[in-house]
Parts: structure tokens; sequence; C-alpha cells
């Protein structure tokens, strides 16, 4: 495989036509971050966790570099981000030939800035995704394809949850995500949790059992 993404992978149970999880992590994490819910996760998913492709030091990795003394404080590099995005979308299809899974069972799972780009993949590409899981992030139109408004979305399902006391990323920002995703007609649980910009148990067994309903 010759992808650009350095990823680790956890086999699944089943030896062919496998459903494929692929984890995208947040800003400054890496590819080991979402990894530790893999023993937790269904055994037949073949599961793989990326790495994102800009290095920041001293340590972690980035979809898109953010500047944080911009105005309105933070400004994302949306030049990187598209481009992180079709290095995912481009992933997908390698993966997919690669390793035996179902390409009409693939579900992404993100958190924080790989939620972002968890939306900006789906909704560009809603053909190589059958799933989504969305944690403690939010849509940014701006690093959608400009042609989405053209795609079939009638597949895809989404899960979407936050942190009512989250300070990286307002909540306000993910209650915004229902209303998007209703407008396309698109399948979706959204869900908040009393804790901050993190992953509270209860909404980890929440999106398991999703997810297993779903592959």
């Amino acid at each position: 495989m010759q992808s650009e993404l350095y990823h680790l992978t956890r086999p699944s149970s089943l030896k062919k036509n496998a459903p494929l999880l692929i984890m995208c992590h947040g800003y400054g994490s890496d590819e080991n971050d979402l990894f530790s819910f893999a023993n937790e996760l269904p055994e037949e998913l073949f599961i793989i966790s990326l790495r994102a492709p800009y290095p920041m030091q001293p340590f972690g990795n980035a979809w898109y570099a953010i500047n944080f003394d911009a105005q309105q404080n933070k400004w994302n590099d949306v030049e990187q981000a598209t481009a992180s995005r079709d290095k995912i979308a481009a992933f997908i299809d390698e993966a997919c030939e690669t390793y035996p899974v179902n390409k009409e069972n693939v579900t992404l799972l993100g958190f924080s800035q790989g939620t972002i780009l968890s939306f900006a993949v789906t909704l560009s590409y809603p053909e190589k995704v059958k799933n989504v899981i969305a944690l403690s992030g939010y849509i940014s139109d701006d690093m959608i394809a400009n042609n989405s408004t053209e795609k079939d979305y009638s597949h895809l399902n989404f899960y979407c949850s936050h942190g009512s006391a989250d300070q990286v990323i307002p909540v306000d920002w993910a209650r915004k995500t229902p209303l998007f995703l209703d407008k396309l007609d698109i399948r979706h649980k959204y869900s908040e949790f009393p804790v901050g910009h993190g992953v509270a148990p209860q909404n980890f067994y929440e999106f398991r059992d999703w997810l297993a309903d779903k592959i």
C-alpha cells in the first residue's frame, strides 16, 4: 500500500468483506489516540487508525494548521484541510483494494479536527462512506466540495455527539449539525453529554451500540 498516510490496523474476525472503520484523530494527537477504542469495538470490524499528514512541534500531528492569533481567535488553513480531505478519500479506495474489507460498508470515526475532516470527506465523496461517528466537531462549509449539492446522500447514517461544557469547540457550533443534515435529508442521531472536549464513557457506549446496529 503506497498511501501517504501512516496508519495502524486491527484485523477483523472475518476473512473477507469485513466492515471497515477508519479513525481520524484530533489536532495535536496521533494514530494511537482513538486506536485505544479498538479492543472495545465489534470484532468483525477491520479497524484502521490514521496519522494526520502535518507534523507539529514538539509532537503530534494535524489535518490542517490553525492560527490561534487571527481574528475571531481561530483561522483554519482551508487549503491544507481540503488536501487532507482528498488524502483520506484516496486512502479509503486504497484500503478497500489492499485489505479484505467491504467497500460498501465503510465507517469514518473522527474526534474534533478529525470529525471536521470526516464531515468534509463524507459530504464531498458520499459514495465512499456509509456511516460517520462525529465526536466533538462541527461541519465546516468551506471544506466541502463545491458540487456537493448534486450528490446522493440517501444511504448515509451519522452519529454526532458533543460535550455541553466543551471549552475548545463551542457546543453551539455542534448544534448546527442536525439542522445541516436535515436539509440534506441525511439520517442522524445527535447527543450531548455533560463533559468538556472529550468522550464520556456513556458517549462511547452509545456510539458503539449505534455502530453495531449499522454494520
